[in-house]
């Protein structure tokens, strides 16, 4: 019989084990409605047992028959009947438990947070979470009007989980858990850090999601996705912010079947392979523009639904572009809904702020070192890797994981157990990451934002590095973005910024990022940064693009960049897409889609992005004329691509550049064919050139016997290669 002590503690919200005294113990059957004017307990065979009111609060009881029971609660407003969510036993399997606090559950989307699932027959939704050090949680929504008396949850012994199944309720619900601290204290709702969907910002609810698995049409693009990652195949990104790509024509963002209709053809039509979405994992804040996530499992709801985003991957992959998503598991905001404190101690983040707090964003870091963390962090990666079909994750922040004084003075960071400055635990996870990964997701990348030369970023995990497919070569954009700021008369004496990447260029496999980071906080658009007046504001990004595309590695460019944006990126609005009826924007969009068949047309502008092999300087020392010169070269029989770059406004006439013999079938090429041409009159240029190709002469240059008399434009970039074309090669543009 329960005590009066244990029937205050349940009805003041204080009973940690709501199952000992709810539901059915022997012949008596407990159920505690707040708020309900009478409770009948409904046998599967006999006669409605009205049960008695034994505490004023709401707590009802009586002797009931055996065998299975729905409850009749005669509310106020109406009259409900249920199943008793008390009547059920344990629902999550004890391997379950086990993989969970060992940080080796690698699906807890498909079995944590609220899965909508039918037991015995009875449809309903399964709640569980991780509150290890909680005194009491109890789950809340709309089904009990926010009540944290109806639904306390039951604890599964030291793992720290607590689960509870609401029968007759699901997909749509919105929901959060009230938890009671050590201390006593009952925190703020909390959403559920393993929710499938939530409420549209500003709201933080979370929202049941359909159990119902995608519907995929892509296992041609799945099978064929290794070799299209491969390092030696071409692959350019388009990063967008999906939000402020295009707005509606009430300024609305789009739903993901909408964006679809415009964002893939548009990428695709320009010849990037992959698009690249700043995190969609739902955040509270816009202006964070998703790099503060909290919902780590959960497609933003501005997009609309969960299915919604299954239907845009399908769609990407049927038009034959990749998905990468940003994705952080670095840090998350304070939010008082969020994981900060989440059971009232630090559980996912660290307890010192020397270690989990991130000065710079004020944000939380997690706690790599913690089983449970770790495996929430993996979880989630593979979530969106095998559950939503995406191709590659690039891993935000990763240097402000590796170093425990990242932006930290003396006195502010904890060394690691020998005295450094590595978190070891992060690297170890970032290891554990990456195996698991390559071992799973086969042709999946993981790309890093690393800044800074930590050796191996790229190297594989069971050679003692990292395990990332790709990093991003942040020390090539710093360099050649600010000789590109230089004005033409200054960057003799900076030529080395250009020509200093090759130095590490094949020290890791790189993509070469001109970003979002490059056009916010006051920096100006791309085209911002160029010197001189529009005209040459304009031939100096072409020029600059023209230098990216042939340079090794991987391609990356923010929305706005083709289109030649003026200003900076706002999130609030979308692309300046009007800047299209002007022909000079226009010319750069047209360029950047030649560039890239250029770059997927001849295997020698990717065969050997990350391999020196593929690339060698002709001119790699003409600093006071502001030119560039080298060779892109691939297998034996493909063609090499000599590109040469101009980067003052003088026109140069007459100038020598040594190249290559070549043999195609049985006899010498010599016509080497000007490919592109970035200051050609389709892209605004001025249309100086070469009149679509020049004739190899025997006259040694360079260190090679033939050589090519060029015409170099202003400010411009040339490609050109010998012989025929490749298939889907750009037409000649003079």
């Amino acid at each position: 019989m329960a005590g009066e002590a244990e029937i205050a503690a349940l009805v003041e919200g204080r009973h940690g084990d709501p199952f000992a005294l709810l539901g059915r113990h022997g012949d008596v059957v407990r159920s505690f409605q707040p708020g309900a004017e009478a409770v009948e307990v409904l046998p599967e065979d006999g006669d409605p047992v009205p049960l008695e009111r034994i505490h004023p609060a709401g707590l009802f009881a009586g002797a009931v028959p055996p065998g299975p029971y729905r409850l009749r609660i005669r509310w106020p407003g109406g009259v409900q009947e249920t199943e008793d969510p008390y009547a059920f036993g344990l629902l999550l399997g004890d391997l379950d438990v086990y993989l969970f606090g060992e940080g080796r559950h690698r699906e807890l989307g498909k079995v944590f947070g609220a899965q909508a699932l039918t037991v015995d027959g009875v449809p309903g939704v399964r709640f569980a979470v991780w509150a290890p050090n909680a005194r009491r949680v109890a789950v809340v929504g709309e089904f009990n009007a926010w009540d944290g008396r109806r639904h306390p949850m039951r604890r599964r012994g030291v793992s720290g989980l607590w689960e509870i199944f609401v029968p007759r309720i699901g997909p749509g619900t919105r929901y959060k858990y009230q938890i009671t601290a050590p201390d006593g204290a009952v925190l703020p709702l909390k959403a559920d850090p393993i929710a499938l969907a939530a409420e549209h910002a500003p709201a933080t609810a979370s929202v049941v999601a359909a159990p119902e698995p995608p519907e995929w049409t892509d296992g041609e693009w799945m099978a064929w996705r290794s070799a299209a990652h491969s390092p030696h195949a071409p692959i350019a990104i388009y990063e967008v912010h999906a939000g402020s790509w295009w707005k509606t024509e009430d300024g609305r963002e789009p739903d993901w079947d909408t964006l679809a209709d415009r964002l893939i053809p548009y990428a695709a039509g320009l010849g990037f392979t992959h698009l690249e979405l700043l995190p969609i994992t739902e955040y509270p804040f816009g202006g964070s523009w998703g790099y503060q996530p909290l919902g780590l499992f959960a497609p933003t709801a501005r997009l609309g639904p969960p299915e919604g985003f299954a239907r845009f991957v399908d769609r990407c992959h049927a038009a034959g572009l990749g998905i990468i998503l940003d994705w952080v598991p670095a840090h998350f905001p304070t939010d008082p809904h969020g994981m900060g404190r989440f059971d009232g101690t630090a559980l996912y983040e660290h307890a010192d702020p020397r270690e989990g707090f991130h000065q710079d964003w004020n944000t939380l870091i997690y706690n790599f070192g913690r089983d449970e963390v770790r495996g929430f962090l993996i979880a989630s990666a593979l979530h969106w890797l095998e559950h939503f079909h995406v191709d590659g994750l690039r891993v935000d922040a990763v240097a402000s994981m590796l170093y425990r004084d990242y932006s930290r003075k003396a006195g502010e960071w904890v060394p690691n157990q020998y005295g450094g400055r590595e978190n070891l635990e992060a690297v170890a996870f970032l290891r554990e990451l990456n195996g698991i990964v390559h071992e799973r997701c086969p042709g999946a990348m993981v790309i890093a934002e690393e800044s800074t030369a930590w050796p191996g970023v790229t190297k594989p995990v069971w050679e003692g590095g990292l395990g990332f497919s790709y990093k991003w070569n942040m020390g090539w954009m710093h360099d050649t973005l600010h000789y590109m700021q230089e004005d033409p008369v200054n960057r003799r004496w900076h030529h080395g910024q250009m020509t200093f990447g090759l130095v590490y260029a094949f020290s890791e496999r790189f993509v070469l990022p001109l970003s979002h980071d490059e056009v916010v906080h006051g920096k100006g658009s791309l085209l911002g940064k160029m010197p001189g007046d529009d005209w040459q504001k304009r031939a100096n990004l072409r020029a600059y693009l023209g230098f990216m595309w042939t340079h090794p590695g991987k391609k990356l460019l923010f929305m706005g960049g083709e289109l030649a944006q003026p200003t900076e990126w706002n999130h609030d609005a979308q692309l300046p897409w009007q800047l299209l009826d002007d022909p000079a924007h226009r010319g750069v969009q047209s360029l950047v889609r030649d560039l890239n068949r250029a770059y997927r047309g001849w295997p020698a502008l990717h065969r050997f992005d990350a391999e020196p092999r593929g690339f060698r300087w002709v001119i790699g020392d003409d600093a006071d004329q502001s030119v560039f010169a080298y060779l892109r070269e691939g297998e034996g029989g493909e063609a090499p691509v000599l590109v040469v770059c101009n980067l003052t406004p003088v026109p140069r006439q007459g100038y020598r550049i040594g190249v290559p013999g070549w043999r195609h079938g049985e006899g010498d090429v010599t016509w080497w064919r000007e490919v592109l041409n970035t200051d050609a009159l389709d892209y605004g240029g001025s249309g100086v050139g070469n009149g679509g190709g020049v004739a190899a002469e025997p006259l040694p240059s360079h260190g090679e016997g033939r050589s090519l008399l060029l015409t170099l434009p202003p400010l411009a970039t040339l490609v050109l290669s010998p012989g025929v074309p490749v298939e889907h090669a750009p037409a000649v543009a003079t």
